[in-house]
């Protein structure tokens, strides 16, 4: 259980962290620490097994019926790449702990950011590829939190949209192309698919696959045409942009190309489409990056070039090329995490990174000096540091992959190295020159253990650059052998490996460089200079925003021709669809038009004719009458559960009576807030002609949907007798589901995923639905209507309330009504006990005990209730919704798919043999949020139809639903 502790631990810790209260800085910050601390033990604790080039696995069935399995699996690769992701996590906690303000919430930056770094271990250590997608997008949402954090600015909030859009529209196509090769391969898995490699490029759909999970990593990884997205994520804190930029989001890209490698690799269409999109990144952003005035936004555009860098040695394919990506990933990570960490440190202390205002910084920050001197000469490839070695390996491919006649290449190569200490250059400037005197703030050193994780990563730099091969090379020789496994080359990470062509184009580019800064700097400084040149016009940011824009105006254009404020218009289009594709899918005409009709049942046929014309009436009656055509639309209810009565379907009915009897209520509480039809003050007289056209037309349509809806309910009912998925169901509902009720057995066992995200809706509907009537305030109405009479009061009636009242609406009086409660508990309990044997269940004993709740108040009074009765229907929705995922972890516990039900049996003296189904358990729970729903929705509309009638001097009978009273 190592590997799903240390996916596990973070999501914990992010939901610890959000229950923390706001002014518990401390302690947020030691909880995130100690998360990081724990993975990073768990980590080292694998690293024995790893080393000796094991791979582990842990699996938990999943859906095994489709061959899915939730497998977490850790070969050298994953290994280092999660270190790369606690290790940096955990400088970055520790940073967060001193950058962020005490007026931050700050309990809920830790909690995306832990929730961020266990989305990023799922992507690194998942064993299946539909989970790693799965993780993929939870990176997308929780960067997209980490992006919007300050989100009363308009640009954290803008950035967090683009970057969310561009890669979670990546993450669909990732889906895509996986479904692909798993359609090409035969599974899912991991280990088949890197081992398929050979099967994979050789089928026809390659290219779609290929193409598909290369959209995935460029969006991912901000590479061009998608890099525009990544800047504007610099509104983030400035420690969610050093993880986002070092260890994590945008490593995730470049790691699923070198994890795919062996799968996908090898083609020249893999060099060009991912080669191709680095050389143009790796240009397009290192050039960008000189021109920048903004330490942040300096840095974002260098870390797309050098993810192009990176892209490019994967796209070469070459053995030693993936070496050379592996190295720079690693190297990449120390040094562009401590320059995002410095850039913080100057904006924290003078209050501004504008790179015009900001120079003489060495005088009042000599050491932050020092450590970003150190760093930027990492990023720009100085000897003797991590940068130089990885960039020189770059450079020494690029020259392979030409061959003796194409130098285009490596000519790109030296020009990115040049952009690079350019931009390097312009990064150092800030501390040299005389001390800027206009700064926002004095500025200082920051506290100690604010530089500390900066250090450590500059000393990282060093260490790593002057003796490799003792520092990093065991780890990056972990990861290139479980990337090449038997292709993997001869390396050496020797700083010294002669004069050659590699290190001429290492010292071409960085004297190329620092002349270029010196010509450049007096076009840089000036104030006016806003836009990069050359290809300022070419704004990718801007065509996104313009197709965002082009999208928003083509959904109001179609909102405006077919959005409509009247629900008849809307059925009308229904009606006509239904009406004309199913005959243009159709084609001839289907067998069920052939079909005689056989054993006619005059009672039967009745039984309909009532129901038709109740609906025909109801329909006519609504414009004169609302009460009572919700009468008679009730009768058309009544009318189809005695049809399932009929058809041999007890649980349908008994479901379908008490549906209908919640939406009447339901219905009925919201008929007083019914303004008067449209028609009678916005639709001008029209010529009696045009009023019965209209109406033949709407009659015809109705006529011909209705009969094309019986038409295809009779051809399904009356088809052949067939070996259909119901025969899987009646055979196995007993021994597999340990219950003879088939439709109870299969709601809770064999469905019983479906069921709980049904009832996971239905709570959601039931708290919007609170959510908005919280903030609803009815105008008062009906002056001089008694209260007894308002809930039942009809506006569109010709009648008088008081005449209504004398019609029959209130007969029983309350006092017997009460009577019911009890009565139809001890029902409810009873239907819900018999469910898994007989006609009943969870979800129809929920609606009676609902109904029976309904009835007190409508009729008992809303005060008698309330003091009486302690409700608490938020209580029945979380336990209802806690007891069903219970149920499901329990099945876990024993090594069971979730959700797996088991019968125990139990002799208990005297009552004999006890069955106790697990789905009992799962059942109850369907029960209390089924209750809870329908109490929730509808007493909190009676409390609203009650207080917009109330008049002064009346009981508060209403109540207060903001309180914290019996409805709340």
């Amino acid at each position: 259980m190592l590997l799903a502790s240390l996916v596990l631990l973070p999501f914990i810790g992010s939901i610890v962290a959000a229950l923390l209260p706001q002014d518990a800085r401390n302690r947020e910050s030691w909880l995130a620490i100690a998360v990081a601390v724990c993975g990073l033990a768990i980590a080292l604790a694998l690293l024995p097994e790893v080393s000796r080039g094991e791979v582990l696995r842990e699996e938990f069935a999943w859906l095994p019926a489709q061959g899915l399995s939730f497998v977490l699996r850790v070969d050298g690769l994953a290994w280092v790449f999660a270190l790369l992701v606690l290790a940096i996590g955990l400088l970055v906690v520790l940073y967060a702990r001193y950058y962020m303000s005490p007026e931050d919430p700050v309990p809920r930056f830790f909690s995306f950011l832990l929730a961020f770094m266990g989305s990023m271990l799922g992507v690194v250590l998942s064993g299946n590829l539909v989970q790693l997608v799965v993780f993929w997008e939870l990176t997308s949402l929780t960067s997209f939190l980490l992006i919007g954090y300050w989100h009363h600015r308009a640009d954290a909030r803008r950035g967090a949209r683009m970057a969310f859009t561009v890669t979670a529209t990546g993450g669909l196509c990732l889906l895509a192309g996986v479904l692909v090769i798993g359609h090409v391969v035969g599974s899912y898995d991991l280990d088949e698919v890197l081992a398929a490699g050979d099967r994979i490029r050789g089928h026809d759909l390659y290219l779609p696959a290929l193409g598909l999970v290369a959209l995935g990593a460029l969006t991912k990884s901000a590479q061009f045409p998608f890099h525009f997205w990544l800047p504007h994520a610099m509104a983030a804190p400035t420690p969610v942009s050093a993880y986002l930029h070092s260890a994590t989001m945008v490593k995730a890209g470049v790691f699923l190309l070198v994890r795919l490698w062996p799968a996908l690799a090898g083609t020249p269409e893999w060099t060009w489409i991912v080669g191709g999109a680095g050389v143009c990144t790796l240009l397009i952003g290192a050039f960008i990056a000189i021109f920048q005035h903004d330490l942040k936004g300096l840095l974002a555009y260098s870390t797309i070039s050098h993810l192009g860098l990176i892209t490019v040695l994967i796209g070469i394919g070459t053995p030693l090329a993936i070496v050379a990506a592996i190295f720079h990933i690693l190297n990449h990570a120390t040094f562009k995490a401590s320059l995002f960490m410095a850039a913080g440190i100057i904006d924290h202390e003078t209050g501004t990174r504008d790179l015009r205002v900001l120079r003489g910084l060495r005088h009042q920050l000599p050491i932050t000096a020092a450590l970003a001197i150190v760093a930027s000469a990492a990023m720009a490839g100085v000897p003797l540091l991590n940068g130089f070695l990885s960039k020189e390996m770059f450079f020494a491919e690029t020259i392979h992959v030409g061959g003796d006649r194409d130098w285009s290449m490596s000519y790109a190569a030296v020009a990115m190295g040049m952009f690079s200490v350019a931009y390097s250059l312009r990064f150092i400037s800030v501390f040299f020159g005389p001390p800027a005197r206009d700064l926002p703030r004095v500025p200082h050193e920051p506290p100690r253990w604010m530089r500390f994780p900066v250090e450590l990563l500059v000393l990282g730099c060093l260490v790593v650059g002057i003796a490799p091969g003792l520092s990093i090379g065991p780890v990056l020789k972990l990861a290139v052998t479980a990337t090449l496994g038997d292709a993997t080359p001869a390396y050496d990470l020797a700083v010294w490996h002669g004069f050659n062509l590699p290190l001429l184009m290492s010292l071409v580019a960085l004297a190329g460089g620092v002349v270029l800064y010196v010509v450049l700097r007096s076009r840089l400084d000036p104030q006016q200079r806003e836009h990069v040149p050359l290809i300022h016009r070419f704004n990718a940011a801007q065509a996104y925003e313009s197709t965002m824009l082009q999208i928003m105006r083509g959904a109001e254009w179609l909102l405006r021709r077919v959005g409509t404020r009247r629900l008849q218009t809307q059925l009308l289009l229904m009606m006509i669809a239904l009406l004309t594709v199913p005959p243009l899918l159709a084609g001839a005409l289907p067998a069920w038009t052939t079909i005689p009709l056989r054993d006619f049942d005059l009672l039967f046929a009745g039984i309909w004719t009532i129901g038709g014309a109740c609906a025909i009436v109801g329909a006519w009656m609504a414009k004169y009458h609302r009460l009572a055509a919700l009468t008679l639309i009730g009768g058309t209810g009544i009318v189809t559960a005695a049809t399932f009565l009929w058809l041999s379907a007890p649980d349908l009915a008994l479901t379908q009576l008490m549906v209908e009897t919640v939406t009447t209520v339901l219905i009925l509480l919201g008929l007083r807030w019914l303004p008067p039809r449209l028609e009678s003050i916005a639709t001008p007289p029209q010529p009696l002609h045009r009023v019965w056209l209209r109406r033949a037309r709407d009659l015809s349509i109705a006529v011909g949907g209705g009969l094309a809806l019986a038409a295809i309910t009779y051809a399904v009912l009356s088809r052949p007798p067939t070996d259909t998925i119901a025969d899987f169901f009646l055979l196995n509902a007993l021994t597999g589901g340990g219950g003879s009720n088939v439709v109870n057995v299969l709601l809770v066992d064999f469905r019983s995923f479906d069921t709980l995200g049904e009832i996971t809706v239905l709570a959601v509907v039931a708290l919007t639905v609170y959510a908005l009537l919280r903030r609803f305030r009815p105008a008062p109405e009906s002056a001089g209507i008694p209260p007894q009479q308002r809930f039942l009061h009809d506006p569109a009636s010709s009648q008088t309330p008081a005449e209504q009242a004398n019609s029959g609406y209130l007969l029983v009086p309350g006092i017997y009504l009460r009577l019911l409660l009890p009565f139809m508990g001890v029902f409810a309990v009873y239907l819900f006990l018999r469910g898994h044997n007989l006609p009943g269940g969870g979800f129809v004993a929920g609606l009676v005990f609902a109904v029976a709740i309904l009835v007190q108040y409508m009729l008992a009074g809303t005060v008698w209730v309330e003091k009486h009765l302690n409700l608490r229907p938020h209580r029945w929705l979380g336990f209802g919704l806690l007891l069903a995922c219970a149920t499901g972890l329990g099945a876990w516990l024993f090594g069971h798919p979730f959700l797996t039900t088991h019968t125990a049996h139990v002799n208990w003296p005297i009552v004999g043999e006890l069955h106790l189904p697990s789905a009992f358990v799962f059942d109850l729970g369907v029960f209390a949020v089924v209750v809870g729903t329908t109490i929730l929705m509808l007493v909190a509309l009676a409390h609203q139809s009650l207080r917009a009638h109330r008049q002064p001097g009346d009981d508060d009978a209403a109540g207060d639903l903001d309180g914290a009273g019996r409805t709340a």
